[in-house]
């Protein structure tokens, strides 16, 4: 059983029907809102933390580093280390 199966199990209405309300509260599917919320975090920690962008992409969620900077950049316009640099000084 997929997520929006027994979330939408968990709602009493199908997933189709809970993906289609979630998209007219939203305007995005349940994924696309999630993929959002992840890259945030992911912005948050890259800015605040000196962890590795492989460390950054498992701790929010990501399925592998690879797909992690896909939909970052997708999402962001910039790949994570860009983003991150932005957030550094510059070495003396």
């Amino acid at each position: 059983m997929d997520w929006a199966t027994r979330r939408g199990a968990a709602a009493g209405m199908s997933s189709r029907t809970l993906a289609r309300h979630f998209h007219s509260e939203t305007g995005q599917s349940p994924i696309q809102w999630l993929t959002g919320v992840r890259v945030r975090h992911a912005q948050e920690l890259l800015e605040i933390t000196d962890h590795t962008v492989d460390r950054i992409a498992a701790q929010v969620g990501f399925p592998s580093p690879s797909n992690f900077r896909a939909q970052f950049t997708q999402t962001v316009g910039v790949t994570p280390g860009a983003y991150r640099k932005t957030f550094r000084p510059a070495p003396r």
